[in-house]
C-alpha cells in the first residue's frame, strides 16, 4: 500500500483504488509501529473514492511534517570512489575508505521540511558552488521507536565542490534551503525491499538525457536496519524520522547541474519523483 500527503488530507492507494483519510494528523497517522495494519483496516472499512485522483495529481506533497530528514555517507562503493575523488586535493579520502570499512556509519543531519520540497517542486544549488549533483536514495520511514514502517524516494543534493574542499565542510555542502527532496509517496509494506530493487535516475536539460544510472539495493554494504540503529543509538525522535541510505549513483566528475534541469528518480514499487533545478 501506499500513503500520500496532500494538501487535502491523507490518502491511502490500495490495488490502484484510492481511500481518503479524514481528520488525521499527518504526523500521528505515520508514526505508529502498525502502520500497515491500520491502513489495511481502514481501507477494508470504506469505498473508495475516484475523485482523490485528482488531489494525487495537483495537491500532492513531500511526505514530511515533524520528521528531522537524515542520511548515510559512503554504503555504497561507487559513493567511496566518489568521495575520495572529490576530496583528494585537500588530502580527505582516506576519511571515507576508512568509513567505508569501519563498524560505525556516516549519518549527518540533512533538512528539516521546511527546507525539503515534495514531488515536482524546486531543489536548489547554492550560488558558492561550482559542482553539483543530486544523489538519488532509499530513504527509510522510520517511527519514534525506531522501526522501518516504510520507505520512500530521496534527493540528497549535493555541493561536490564544498565536501571536496574539506570534508569538515559537509553540512555547508549538504543542508540549506532546497538541499532535499523526498516523495511522492510512502510505500508501506510488511516485508523489506528485495535486494534486486533498482534505483534509476535520468537527468534531463533541455528535452534531452544529459545522465542516467542505476543501481541495486545489493549494491548497498550496510542494512537498513544497521543504519537505522545507529541513528537511534542516541537521538530520540518523537514524531518518528525519515532517512536516507546513501547513493550508488554518481554522475562523472565534468557532470554539474544546472539550472532548469529536471531530475527524475525511480524506485519500483515506490514510483518516480520527480523535481527541477531552480
Amino acid at each position: 500500500m501506499k500513503l500520500y500527503r496532500t494538501q487535502q488530507g491523507l490518502v491511502i492507494e490500495k490495488e490502484e483504488s484510492l481511500y481518503p483519510v479524514k481528520e488525521q494528523p499527518w504526523d500521528e497517522f505515520v508514526n505508529d509501529d502498525q502502520l500497515y495494519g491500520k491502513m489495511l483496516e481502514l481501507t477494508q472499512n470504506q469505498a473508495p473514492d475516484p475523485e482523490a485522483r485528482e488531489w494525487l495529481r495537483h495537491q500532492l506533497l513531500a511526505p514530511v511534517q515533524s520528521q528531522e530528514i537524515w542520511a548515510s555517507g559512503v554504503t555504497y562503493y561507487r559513493s567511496k570512489v566518489g568521495r575520495q575523488e572529490e576530496s583528494k586535493g585537500s588530502g580527505g579520502g582516506e576519511f571515507y575508505a576508512l568509513v567505508y570499512e569501519a563498524e560505525r556509519p556516516e549519518l549527518f543531519f540533512k533538512a528539516t521540511a521546511y527546507r525539503t520540497v515534495g514531488p515536482g517542486g524546486k531543489v536548489s544549488i547554492r550560488k558558492d558552488s561550482t559542482w553539483d549533483v543530486p544523489e538519488p536514495e532509499l530513504t527509510l520511514v522510520l517511527t519514534s521507536s525506531g522501526k522501518i514502517v516504510g520507505y520512500t524516494i530521496g534527493n540528497d543534493m549535493s555541493s561536490r565542490s564544498i565536501e571536496g574542499e574539506n570534508p569538515l565542510y559537509l553540512p555547508q555542502a549538504k543542508t540549506y534551503d532546497g538541499s532535499a527532496a523526498v516523495g511522492p509517496c510512502i510505500l508501506v509494506t510488511e516485508k523489506p525491499l528485495p535486494k534486486d530493487t533498482l534505483i534509476q535516475m535520468e537527468i534531463r536539460r533541455e528535452e534531452a538525457t544529459v545522465f542516467e544510472g542505476c543501481v541495486e539495493l545489493a549494491q548497498m554494504k550496510r542494512k537498513p536496519e544497521e543504519l537505522a540503529s545507529f541513528l537511534y543509538r542516541e537521538c530520540s525522535f518523537p514524531s518518528g524520522s525519515l532517512l536516507m541510505t546513501g547513493t550508488g549513483i554518481v554522475p562523472e566528475n565534468e557532470f554539474t547541474l544546472q539550472q532548469g534541469d529536471e531530475i527524475r528518480i525511480t524506485i519500483e514499487p515506490i514510483g518516480t519523483l520527480v523535481n527541477y533545478v531552480k
